[in-house]
């Protein structure tokens, strides 16, 4: 009787208004079949992420306080800078790059495309490690650069040793990797746009920028954005590859104060507590800006918020909105 009172009281009013000049179609109603197999995983799956919860909060060897006077120090925060400026820094100058080479790729000239496609082959292929060590020993591979006429004179010249940094040789190695995927990325956006769009442009006599800045780049965008956003996460965390050249970013700076003072696992954990706040703000920064492109098209990102959507890839948390849909 509760049962269905309850469901009285949560059905919509046009549901109610239906079942009073209706009551045959009301006792009729459509049962949702019982799983009980799905119910016997899910009680395991809770009692499984209960047990995780409950043995880092109280397993003593994580050292919490340890965490809590590490978390926000001055060298640790000094080494997140570090991380955002170089994120930041590799991202803007591999999008300038990675742009430049998808019109190498999509022009006509059959030179200049077949360059960029082996740019981006050959840089895709070598896994960035490798090619952040690469750059870092670039001065004893060329001990000196020079500008000048080729196979001719020479008009400056400059030692790498003293050119390529620790720093320089991270910036420089992870932003030809960030060019190479984001003219990829680039290039798949702009070729999703249907041609007849373009067609259609030129036959009421727009110009080729108006028709790529108001036709082609806004129905492109929507493919570019959400591939940007998980580029961007996951050149935050190549970020950590620059400590194996002593570059001192977040997570070089925790290796440098554990190193001091052994406290590995309460350094580590203050590492991954600000990848996940950073992670966690990016991914509102790429929703926010996917619901921006997506204005006009009917679907959830469009209209959601991100309290929403983050509710709704949380089901658990929002089981009585989406409870009697998902049961369908």
């Amino acid at each position: 009787m509760a049962q269905v009172l309850a469901d009285q009281w949560l059905a919509p009013p046009d549901a109610q208004r239906a079942d009073a000049a209706d009551p045959i179609a009301a006792d009729s109603r459509l049962v949702a079949r019982r799983r009980p197999g799905r119910w016997v995983v899910a009680v395991v799956a809770i009692v499984l992420f209960a047990m995780l919860v409950n043995t880092v909060i109280t397993n003593p060897r994580f050292e919490w306080d340890v965490v809590g006077d590490y978390f926000t120090s001055t060298a640790i925060l000094r080494g997140l800078v570090l991380t955002l400026w170089l994120t930041g820094a590799v991202m803007v100058s591999g999008y300038l790059l990675g742009i430049a080479l998808a019109a190498l790729r999509l022009s006509d000239n059959h030179v200049l495309r077949t360059a960029s496609f082996g740019f981006v082959w050959f840089v895709r292929s070598v896994p960035p490690l490798v090619q952040l060590l690469f750059w870092f020993e670039i001065a004893s591979l060329y001990p000196r650069l020079s500008f000048g006429i080729p196979f001719g004179p020479e008009f400056v010249s400059f030692q790498t040793a003293h050119l390529f940094s620790a720093l320089a040789a991270a910036y420089v190695a992870l932003t030809i990797d960030a060019a190479a995927f984001a003219s990829e990325i680039v290039r798949g956006g702009l070729l999703s746009v249907d041609a007849g769009q373009t067609e259609a442009a030129h036959s009421i006599g727009l110009s080729k920028w108006r028709t790529f800045r108001r036709v082609v780049l806004p129905q492109a965008m929507p493919s570019i954005i959400p591939a940007s956003g998980n580029m961007l996460i996951g050149m935050l965390k190549a970020t950590s590859l620059v400590s194996v050249i002593a570059v001192q970013d977040l997570l070089g700076t925790t290796e440098l104060i554990y190193n001091d003072n052994f406290k590995v696992i309460p350094l580590l954990l203050v590492a991954t507590i600000w990848y996940l706040v950073l992670t966690t703000v990016l991914s509102i920064g790429q929703f926010l800006l996917e619901r921006h492109f997506a204005r006009g098209k009917r679907g959830a990102t469009g209209t959601r918020s991100w309290g929403q959507h983050w509710l709704q890839s949380l089901p658990l948390l929002s089981y009585r909105r989406t409870g009697k849909g998902a049961s369908s």
